[in-house]
């Protein structure tokens, strides 16, 4: 059975692998952006290219981390790179996280997530809501369908 990277890469990314991060809040609302998870990377890697055939190296840079991530496909070896800063929560380890999921989306892993529409949650909160989860899970899987949308306001109705 041939396996096509390329499907299991570019697949629209699922609602349980995404992470929704606060991007602002103000004046009551806040605006939310998607990101893929470390695990989205792993697993997806695994699936497209055999856990044994990819890898990650990271290197410190001055307050981030570099990302390197190597896969071994068709008898070639192929890497991208990219890098982050350090995060606000668990510096290190939020940094490194971030840039490997950089470096996944130099393969095309999760750049979907760029054309999704901005999304704003009316809530006073900080952050997201509990209520918000069943509504953006919905919204992926409206949005992986094929619909398009430029703005989306959620509220708690």
């Amino acid at each position: 059975m041939e396996i096509n990277m390329n499907d299991i890469i570019n697949n629209p990314i699922q609602p349980d692998e995404i992470e929704w991060r606060v991007q602002s809040a103000k004046d009551g609302k806040m605006t939310i952006v998607p990101y893929i998870t470390n695990r989205c990377v792993m697993d997806r890697f695994d699936a497209a290219f055999g856990s044994w055939n990819w890898n990650s190296e990271f290197r410190e840079i001055d307050n981030g981390f570099i990302c390197r991530l190597t896969v071994r496909f068709n008898g070639e070896t192929i890497y991208r790179e990219d890098g982050a800063s350090k995060t606000a929560i668990e510096a290190e380890k939020g940094g490194i996280s971030d840039a490997m999921k950089r470096a996944a989306v130099q393969f095309g892993l999760g750049r979907g997530l760029y054309k999704y529409p901005r999304v704003v949650i009316a809530d006073g909160n900080k952050y997201i809501p509990n209520w918000a989860y069943p509504k953006l899970n919905a919204l992926v899987k409206w949005l992986n369908d094929g619909n398009t949308k430029d703005y989306v306001l959620l509220e708690n109705k």
